[in-house]
């Protein structure tokens, strides 16, 4: 804060621990908020052609939200290192010099960006992506400057106002929608998506200028070394969410439908990642950038949280294998019963392997930023592309939609690996040898706690049990690197 300007401060400094769960209970408000419009959705709207299209119009959406969360992290060492108010003044400008134009484009381009994102589906499939996308480009934007005010509030050490104002946006999302969607159809849920852009911007951004955080010396806006800054901070998160676009364009050549059960198996699937190493990484990269880590000590973050994570993880998964035909059936409406729901939730669980290394890239990713590494995202982002399209061609033609799951999960992995390699081999091979032991003993412990009781007992008691003796079983054993993990989180702020 500067001197001329006595505003109120921002919160005090939290442990790592509050603001993780913080953090981590605003995204699950957001994850289930979004749950909640997408069952909305499904009784009302069912499984057709024009939900088809609206998802796919979503998926373009997805893909500049979760490329924001990829921001939110990353911009945190520069935030931090940097003067505050310069910093986010020409970050700022970087942004809006790509949001304009793009979404003037697509509101002057709308009916080929539907064709183009519907294939082969019905017309009116192509109508509602079209109608959609015009709201959709400038929410994700909006979006992304939301996670530039709530990065900037980081470098504060400040998490819980930004954490407060995505649940409230989330929360409108989900208002707007069941409040409009009677009278207007698919398209209400496009505004409330818009409208929780607005707010999600709104409440850090009020927070910033209140405090007196923005001001001080007024350096130059170089936006363009911003600008390639975030090409940098988004190629690997673009072209991981092009992987998903890749998958869901691939499910259109299934068959009506197709695209709408990948989207939730998806959504459900990441609402797990999110709510747990994406919360982490957020809280988590500005105290590494002032401490400073070296190989060790990223291998050591990327296991702790990876411990941290798959626990839960791990547990949901056990859950979804016995119960989750049922659960998509109660959430989503008579169109997801029967065989429908039953491959909606083995979807979800073939998407493990897939969440394994998504919680990995999660944690990964950030670092590169805090040591100042970025140089091999952009060309590994390419090679992720290249690669990913003939792997889900063949993978799709082999195993139908689980093909296009695994395919994906293969992908994000080799990412993984280039990530880790970046930072050094040492950290590449203490990091990895670690997630693999990891994700291998939290395998084991829901393959028997829930497995055991399935043989026995019907769906739904065993899947309690199964839970049960999960939780148990982490309490009396109490493993060695889920209390370390606990223990190096603590004092994470520290």
């Amino acid at each position: 804060m500067s001197a001329e300007s006595p505003k109120p401060s921002l919160p005090p400094q939290r442990s790592a621990l509050t603001s993780g769960v913080a953090t981590g209970l605003s995204l699950l408000v957001v994850s289930g908020s979004a749950a909640v419009a997408g069952a909305y959705l499904a009784h009302k709207f069912g499984r057709n052609a024009e939900t088809d299209g609206f998802l796919a119009a979503y998926g373009v959406y997805l893909v500049i939200v979760l490329a924001a969360q990829a921001f939110r992290i990353v911009i945190v060492p520069d935030l931090t290192r940097g003067n505050l108010a310069t910093e986010f003044r020409s970050y700022a400008a970087a942004f809006l010099a790509l949001a304009l134009p793009a979404s003037l484009l697509v509101g002057l381009l709308s009916h080929p960006v539907g064709d183009l994102l519907t294939g082969r589906l019905p017309h009116n499939a192509s109508a509602i992506a079209a109608r959609a996308v015009v709201w959709m480009v400038p929410a994700g934007f909006a979006q992304l400057l939301a996670a530039l005010s709530a990065s900037a509030l980081a470098a504060r050490d400040s998490y819980l106002v930004a954490a407060l104002g995505y649940a409230c946006g989330a929360i409108a999302n989900l208002v707007v929608f069941v409040a409009f969607a009677g009278s207007h159809g698919l398209i209400a849920l496009a505004w409330g998506v818009a409208a929780n852009g607005a707010i999600s911007l709104a409440v850090p951004l009020a927070a910033l200028v209140w405090s007196g955080a923005l001001r001080g010396s007024r350096g130059p806006l170089d936006v363009s070394s911003r600008l390639w800054r975030l090409v940098q901070a988004s190629a690997v998160p673009l072209a991981l969410q092009g992987l998903y676009l890749i998958a869901l364009r691939g499910a259109s050549g299934l068959g009506t439908g197709e695209q709408t059960s990948l989207t939730y198996a998806y959504l459900i699937a990441s609402t797990f990642v999110a709510a747990t190493a994406s919360a982490i990484s957020m809280i988590s990269s500005a105290p590494l950038t002032r401490r400073g880590i070296d190989a060790d000590d990223a291998a050591r973050h990327v296991v702790h949280a990876s411990w941290l994570s798959l626990t839960l993880i791990g547990a949901a998964a056990g859950v979804f294998a016995l119960v989750g035909n049922r659960v998509v059936h109660v959430f989503l409406g008579n169109a997801f019963g029967g065989n429908v729901g039953t491959q909606l939730g083995h979807l979800v669980v073939y998407l493990a392997p897939w969440m394994v290394v998504a919680v990995a890239f999660s944690i990964t990713f950030p670092l590169l930023f805090v040591l100042e590494k970025p140089r091999v995202l952009v060309p590994l982002a390419i090679g992720a592309l290249v690669v990913d399209v003939p792997l889900s061609l063949a993978f799709r033609a082999a195993f139908h939609l689980p093909g296009l799951v695994l395919a994906l999960a293969l992908t994000t992995f080799g990412v993984i690996v280039g990530l880790m390699a970046a930072v050094s081999r040492r950290m590449l091979v203490l990091a990895v040898r670690g997630l693999l032991r990891t994700a291998a003993l939290v395998a084991a412990l829901t393959v028997v706690a829930f497995g055991l009781p399935s043989l026995v007992l019907p769906a739904i008691p065993a899947a309690l049990v199964g839970l049960a003796l999960y939780a148990g079983a982490l309490v009396v054993v109490r493993p060695p690197g889920l209390r370390d993990a606990f223990a190096y989180v603590r004092v994470l702020h520290h």
